[in-house]
């Protein structure tokens, strides 16, 4: 899966909530509980890369950036944005 094909996923629980999914829960909640697990899903990242295995870092590393895909979303900043920033960086 790509990261645009996980963000439309993520924009169609946005624009379509469905009962029961975490998606549509985390976006009811708002942005104060998204930012929240952002900052939670970054120090399982920090910790694990600390005292847990390589597939417990990818584990939470994709616990991160699905929940930043997340945020993005809720502030409807897409993923090519991010990308874009980082290639003026490259250069």
């Amino acid at each position: 899966m790509t990261t645009e094909e996980l963000y439309q996923i993520i924009l169609n629980r946005k624009q379509n909530p469905k009962e029961g999914s975490y998606v549509s829960s985390l976006f009811k909640l708002g942005m104060d509980r998204i930012s929240q697990k952002v900052g939670e899903e970054a120090v399982e990242v920090v910790v694990a890369s600390a005292q847990e295995t390589k597939q417990r870092v990818i584990e939470e590393t994709a616990d991160l950036w699905f929940h930043t895909l997340v945020l993005l979303a809720q502030l409807n900043i897409e993923p090519k944005e991010i990308f874009e920033e980082l290639e003026k960086r490259h250069k």
